[in-house]
């Protein structure tokens, strides 16, 4: 198990990546429908946290990279599930039943992007960075 996680290296590294994922699905928008356009995103955020946190957050990782890059991808399976449904849930019906006003794709993808980071951290934390 790594010795020296770095909680704010982790914060910042997951920040910058969400940051990319989010940003990204407004230019897969342009192409894809919603829910790919969340997947390819998160893809694009999943790439970017993976060098930050090698980097940044899990610094003396005994795990090898082939072992953390097989434990990032199972880990990250269950947070795009999560990031998905959450984001299809708010904008296909959770919004629109409630009247909201805004921009329902961008509010729903920004609150699916939030939602695995505590789990994201501790699977990182004990499978993949181990």
């Amino acid at each position: 198990m790594a010795r020296n996680t770095s909680v704010i290296g982790y914060l910042a590294s997951g920040g910058i990546a969400a940051a990319a994922n989010y940003g990204s699905r407004f230019v897969f928008s342009l192409w894809l429908p919603f829910e790919a356009a969340v997947v390819a995103a998160y893809l694009v955020g999943m790439v970017t946290a993976f060098l930050l946190m090698r980097r940044f957050a899990f610094t003396d990782s005994q795990t090898s990279t082939r072992q953390q890059v097989l434990g990032f991808c199972i880990v990250n399976g269950a947070a795009v599930l999560q990031t998905v449904l959450v984001s299809s849930l708010l904008a296909r019906v959770v919004l629109p039943a409630l009247g909201a006003p805004g921009n329902y794709e961008a509010i729903s993808h920004a609150v699916g992007v939030a939602v695995p980071v505590i789990t994201s951290y501790f699977g990182h934390r004990y499978l993949t960075f181990r």
